[in-house]
């Protein structure tokens, strides 16, 4: 995933939150809050998401806390705007959240 990503529209950004629920965009970042029963599950999330990210050759902030894991994404190469990369880790994100317990 090289390269310069043209950042997404406000109404792109919309169209494709509706089929993310639970993720928001906060500070031109798009966010997600997981909890978890307790905090083992979500740390092995952390390590998840980042086996994840190293695949796409693109991270987020994750800010793990006892049974949560916060986390926020948008493109440096775009200047700090969310583009489709961002789009895609979200949905790889989301795709794993339900098997370590997160709701």
């Amino acid at each position: 995933m090289d390269g310069q990503v043209d950042p997404l529209t406000d109404k792109e950004i919309e169209d494709r939150l509706a089929e993310l629920p639970g993720w928001s965009v906060a500070e031109d970042r798009l966010t997600r809050t997981y909890r978890f029963d307790s905090h083992l599950p979500a740390a092995a999330m952390v390590v998840h998401v980042a086996q994840i990210q190293e695949e796409l050759g693109h991270h987020s902030e994750q800010t793990l806390g006892y049974n949560t894991l916060a986390v926020a994404v948008n493109t440096h190469s775009a200047g700090g705007r969310i583009t489709d990369r961002d789009f895609v880790l979200a949905q790889r994100i989301e795709a794993v959240a339900a098997g370590h317990g997160a709701h």
